[in-house]
């Protein structure tokens, strides 16, 4: 009887193994967030080596083509005391053994196998077959079957995870009594055996109370096994990460958890330094930790605020000043368009900003180094200045997944849609500033990265304006709008730098390279001129892309191509190597409301706008005074005379 019941248990592990490798467990959704995705692998024997071996996911959808969507290189790892191995997302415990990015498996009907194969045989949208397949699960959350993969993949069934928010599951192997293979949709149990065999694993959760530390100041680490350790359990832990090192702080961390216990701790002082090396991410990982004790959570980061950050000689948009940043326009850069007007004027400026000899297209992934520079914020060369909210943000909260809240992104000012550009894979790789496309007028496509109409901003609120023409969105309601004539300059060179790209009276909708509302968008422009933010942004994508937005330089030229100068000769203002400051005084100051003028060779104009920059007067040809007529408050005054300007602050009493 006894040598019965041994053969039944072999015959029971024959009939569960058909192959070194197999799916043991897929969480392909996590309702809601998508944040919590792995995949299980289960070797026959434990500690196996998966060199050699890929994973290909595959895209089951009637636009998928039972094509393959992503690979994942199983060279260099191995499977655990119990023979699985974890790949899953930073969010998954206990850890996975190899990372992959959240959201990046699909929902379903999908579906996975495990290939003999090199990840070089699987570029993206490869058809699925059975060359070389070891395993495979077609999978989803109550589709309708993927009939397609189902059969390419010589599958019967497709296996689905009926997962709700309040209880998510995942899709598990197990195999019956009788030696039948089933797959069941049960709570997820990653890095143990579905069924609750195996080798009882202990896991290690680290844990702190700061999520953000400044330079000088300390923290705790607090380490917990989720069961009490039977002897003295040591292992080593790392803070690395980047530029972030032992340089950069003190503590101790070989850490032990005494036998007995299931706590310890330690304390890091982060080292107060004169270096501005900008805000830093420390991660927190296990370096040594041994089977049976795992790691349950990793990767932890704690942001080091840097305390040596620089503040610029100008201001933000919402504290403006004028004339402390200089143009960088090579000398004679606008020169040949004096004498032009209207359609051979802007033929011209299309010209020196298209000129294919010498502009470049840099990728979209540059686009956030170069935001990082051009939209720093004035007041902490750590952050970013965010276009609608205007405020600062810390550059490092870019957003890298779909959770946006917190986190600043790339925003076309000219939105995609609307004009006709996207993405190409190579956008997806940030080659730096020496390499980049040669693009001219017609490469429309390269205005999906031309950083002249991209701003930082907040995720959210990128997403609340989403393709809306200005006018139609006008910003927060709480905020200053000091955005406003930025983002209307922004637009207007996109008209002039693309063949494809018009402002029209507004709200084209479904006519793609319109773009509304000119009127709203020559307001803005006109009550919100360029300020020394803006021109240093200019200056900065300048080194880039080798071409300038010629209306933050020129502003008066948009009057000429959309505003009410059309038909008129261009004469510029002088160019930088002769243009000097306008020398006229203004007295009395603080005045009453009348204000003289001194030191005048021949009439002046005169804008008047707020401190915030509205444009509230224009009076042209004054020669001796001036009367306001505003409020008592504090004023900015633009006087230009003989193509000179110069602007000046002004009190009312």
């Amino acid at each position: 009887m006894k040598k019965i019941t041994i053969l039944v248990l072999l015959l029971i592990s024959g009939f569960g193994w058909s192959q070194v490798l197999l799916i043991n467990e897929l969480d392909a959704d996590t309702p809601s967030i998508d944040t919590h995705e792995f995949i299980e692998l289960k070797s026959e024997t434990p500690n196996f080596s998966t060199d050699g071996y890929i994973l290909v996911f595959f895209n089951g959808s009637s636009s998928g083509g039972d094509s393959s969507y992503y690979t994942y290189d199983l060279n260099g790892l191995t499977t655990d005391i119990n023979g699985l191995l974890v790949i899953g997302s930073s969010n998954v415990t206990p850890f996975p053994q190899s990372l992959m990015f959240e959201s990046v498996i699909q929902n379903g009907a999908d579906a996975v196998g495990i290939y003999q194969a090199s990840i070089s045989d699987f570029p993206d949208e490869t058809v699925a077959d059975q060359v070389n397949l070891i395993d495979a699960m077609v999978y989803g959350t109550n589709d309708s079957d993927a009939t397609g993969l189902l059969e390419k993949l010589g599958q019967t069934l497709q296996h689905n995870d009926s997962g709700t928010n309040a209880n998510p599951k995942s899709i598990q192997r197990f195999v019956d009594a009788e030696g039948n293979v089933i797959f069941s949709a049960e709570t997820p149990t990653p890095r143990r055996e579905n069924d609750g065999s195996g080798i009882a694993i202990t896991a290690i959760a680290i844990s702190v109370t700061e999520t953000q530390i400044g330079e000088g100041e300390a923290f705790d680490i607090l380490f917990t096994s989720d069961t009490q350790v039977t002897s003295d359990l040591n292992f080593n832990i790392s803070l690395d990460n980047y530029g972030f090192d032992t340089s950069d702080y003190t503590g101790n961390t070989n850490i032990t958890i005494l036998s007995g216990e299931n706590t310890a701790s330690t304390t890091i002082n982060i080292l107060d330094d004169a270096d501005d090396e900008g805000d830093e991410v420390l991660k927190i990982r296990f370096l040594d930790l041994v089977e049976p004790a795992i790691a349950n959570n990793g990767d932890i980061e704690i942001r080091v605020v840097d305390n040596d950050f620089t503040v610029a000689a100008w201001g933000t948009p919402l504290d403006p000043t004028y004339g402390i940043v200089e143009s960088t326009q090579p000398n004679g850069y606008y020169n040949n368009l004096d004498g032009l007007a209207d359609v051979e004027l802007r033929q011209a400026l299309q010209d020196i900003i298209a000129d294919p000899s010498i502009v470049r297209a840099q990728t979209y992934a540059d686009v956030i180094d170069i935001l990082n520079e051009a939209d720093e914020n004035p007041e902490n060369s750590n952050e970013i200045w965010l276009v609608y909210l205007e405020e600062g943000r810390a550059k490092l909260d870019i957003q890298t997944n779909s959770l946006s809240t917190g986190k600043w992104n790339r925003e076309h000012t000219f939105p995609r849609s609307r004009g006709g550009f996207d993405s190409i894979e190579a956008d997806e790789i940030a080659d730096g500033i020496d390499v980049y496309w040669t693009t001219k007028a017609d490469s429309l496509r390269h205005g999906n990265s031309d950083v002249h109409a991209l701003r930082a901003a907040d995720g959210p609120e990128n997403s609340s304006r989403n393709n809306r023409f200005y006018g139609e969105y006008n910003g927060p309601a709480d905020t200053a709008g000091k955005f406003k004539g930025d983002v209307a300059r922004s637009v207007f060179y996109m008209a002039v730098r693309y063949n494809g790209l018009e402002i029209v009276n507004g709200f084209p909708e479904g006519n793609v390279g319109e773009f509304g509302d000119l009127a709203t968008l020559l307001d803005w422009h006109r009550n919100d001129p360029p300020d020394d933010f803006e021109m240093n942004r200019n200056n900065v994508i300048y080194n880039w892309q080798f071409n300038r937005n010629p209306f933050i330089d020129q502003p008066d030229m948009i009057e000429y191509i959309w505003g009410n100068r059309i038909g008129e000769d261009w004469d510029q203002v002088l160019n930088v190597t002769d243009n000097t400051e306008l020398k006229v005084a203004i007295f009395p100051n603080p005045t009453s409301g009348r204000v003289y003028l001194s030191g005048l060779t021949s009439a002046i104009d005169i804008e008047v706008y707020s401190i915030e920059g509205k444009l509230l007067k224009q009076s042209q040809s004054v020669e001796e005074y001036i009367d306001l007529g505003v409020a008592s408050g504090l004023y900015l005054l633009k006087l230009t005379s003989e193509n000179r300007s110069v602007i000046k602050k002004i009190i009312v009493d």
